[in-house]
């Protein structure tokens, strides 16, 4: 079995790695265009910040690795065009421009995403950079200590990740939106403002509900970000607006949503027989709506690229779908999530009640008890959660996996309210908090007077 991978990212990795150990008689070659494999980008912000001294531990495959487990790696070699139905495909090395054809019986892509730049005037001003891979986090590492104010563009986790970096530097900070939030794809507007208080308390400008249109420069540096609301005096900009799938390579081939995810059956395999996809490049299954959406995250890229292992000879492990659960860790603040925010679900037109709650974690005699507060989002009718978020100075953000699980299993949220967890005063209440958040939403039983 010949078996072609394009990209090794962290979807990519994880199928390669897992294809070699299934499958040791495959002839696996991979395809890659960088000089370097497998980057945990999502580290970038501990890396920038001094958090992480050493970027070899953000690495986890070499493809001196996988040459230990007879996969052949082509670095420095992009694939330029598949033919999908024939089976072949065009490379070309990147060092010598040597252009050749291969085949496969198996074809993997995990291109992974690439950032959004908009077409703006001034984009191509030095000291505008992009926030993904190993080589930006360099150049953004180098551009920095030169700089005095940095403007992050986009208030999604890694931008709010890299204003607190820059800030922990000593760099004044804007940081741009055009919503008029923070992270508010990602938390409701009671949680994203005590980040942003968060934000003010350490001097970082926010300059929310702005849109960028343009950049100037001097000498061929930027100088000034112009919004439609004014313009800000910095000397590096970072744009952190988003990803979009690299899958030119299959337009037209396989179905895609309209921002040219891939889409995929449950076993990982596109619309086309033999060719599988996972990662940044592919759409999922979003459990709390059905629907096929665009959540690139290295949780899933990574299940998904195992399950592509799994099933590329025979449908053995089905994919369960996501929740898109994500967490953050700002300025001593614990934040996470997972499903639908109220206000997602009011775009999905969901009918959905919440409830949220501020307690103490755990009793009040220990020497440090720290207040939780966590909101919960519920169909209205059949009473099954979709969503939840959290906040607290201490880390309890591990209970949004919890609450993954019971999104997953369409559990309900009075059910939640008799979940049975453990309790010990050092990590909790009688009442975990995520009892106490079902008990509050019980609706209330109507009784007859009792007569005697």
């Amino acid at each position: 079995m010949k078996v072609a991978v394009i990209g090794c990212t962290h979807a990519g990795t994880a199928a390669i790695v897992n294809t070699a150990k299934l499958y040791p008689e495959a002839e696996i070659t991979v395809y890659e265009r960088n000089d370097n494999i497998s980057f945990l980008s999502c580290g970038i912000a501990l890396y920038v910040g001094g958090v992480v001294k050493d970027p070899h531990g953000l690495f986890y495959s070499s493809p001196e690795k996988l040459a230990e487990l007879g996969v052949t790696t082509k670095m420095r070699h992009e694939v330029v065009s598949v033919d999908a139905e024939g089976k072949t495909l065009k490379a070309r090395n990147i060092v010598t421009g040597e252009i050749f054809d291969d085949t496969f019986d198996k074809l993997i892509v995990t291109t992974g995403s690439w950032p959004i730049v908009p077409k703006l005037d001034g984009i191509d001003l030095e000291n505008i950079l992009l926030s993904k891979n190993y080589r930006h986090s360099n150049t953004i590492i180098e551009k920095a200590r030169q700089a005095k104010h940095i403007t992050v563009v986009g208030a999604g986790y890694i931008g709010v990740e890299l204003v607190e970096a820059f800030q922990t530097n000593g760099k004044q900070v804007t940081l741009i939106d055009s919503a008029d939030r923070i992270l508010n794809k990602y938390l409701d507007s009671e949680f994203s403002a005590k980040i942003e208080e968060s934000f003010r308390d350490k001097g970082i400008e926010l300059a929310l509900g702005q849109t960028v249109k343009s950049f100037e420069g001097m000498d061929g540096k930027v100088s000034r970000v112009i919004t439609d609301k004014g313009a800000v005096e910095t000397d590096l900009v970072i744009l952190c607006i988003g990803f979009r799938p690299n899958t030119e390579l299959l337009k037209d081939q396989v179905d895609m949503l309209p921002n040219g995810a891939i889409i995929v059956d449950k076993y990982m395999e596109t619309s086309k027989k033999d060719v599988f996809a996972a990662g940044d490049s592919c759409a999922v299954r979003y459990n709390p709506t059905g629907k096929a959406v665009y959540i690139p995250l290295a949780t899933n890229a990574v299940r998904m690229g195992t399950l592509v292992a799994r099933n590329l000879v025979r449908k053995t492990t089905e994919y369960m779908g996501t929740q898109g659960t994500s967490g953050l860790k700002i300025y001593g603040l614990n934040i996470a999530s997972t499903g639908l925010t109220e206000g997602a679900a009011q775009d999905e037109k969901l009918n959905v009640d919440t409830v949220t709650i501020t307690d103490h974690y755990r009793p009040e005699f220990m020497p440090t008890s720290e207040s939780v507060t966590l909101k919960v989002v519920f169909d209205k009718e059949s009473r099954v959660i979709v969503g939840a978020q959290i906040i607290s100075e201490a880390d309890l953000t591990q209970s949004m996996n919890t609450l993954s699980v019971c999104i997953q299993n369409r559990m309900t949220i009075d059910q939640l309210a008799f979940i049975d967890f453990f309790f010990q005063p050092h990590y909790n209440k009688p009442w975990n908090f995520l009892n106490t958040a079902g008990l509050e939403a019980l609706p209330e039983i109507k009784t007859e007077p009792v007569y005697v």
